[in-house]
């Protein structure tokens, strides 16, 4: 099951000036390896968005490593590359992450 691994703290601003606060999450892929991507929280009313697979791990304690260093301006790609998506959730709670996993590139 998905899991948020790292709430950031700073809010990523997107290029339509709305504020999101960014998740990152990550699950087991099946092999065993993890996949992470960034969740996206609008501040106020909205809809959530995620990011496209931003990483390939072995394993959790690495996943959570790679999400431990993402910096706001990799958010804010991030961001861009999740608004490109044309995915979009149903809400659910705020302590489960919102996807069950990232969406995909276009052309994959």
């Amino acid at each position: 099951m998905a899991e948020v691994l790292v709430e950031f703290a700073t809010p990523i601003t997107g290029d339509d000036g709305r504020t999101y606060t960014a998740r990152a999450c990550g699950d087991e892929m099946h092999g065993g390896l993890w996949q992470g991507w960034i969740e996206f929280l609008p501040a106020g009313a909205g809809e959530p968005v995620r990011s496209p697979r931003e990483t390939t791990q072995p394993n959790r304690r690495d996943t959570i490593y790679w999400a431990t260093g993402l910096t706001p301006v990799y958010l804010e790609g991030s961001l861009r590359r999740a608004q490109d998506s044309l995915t979009r959730p149903l809400p659910r709670s705020v302590l489960q992450a919102i996807f069950d996993s990232p969406t995909f590139r276009r052309g994959d």
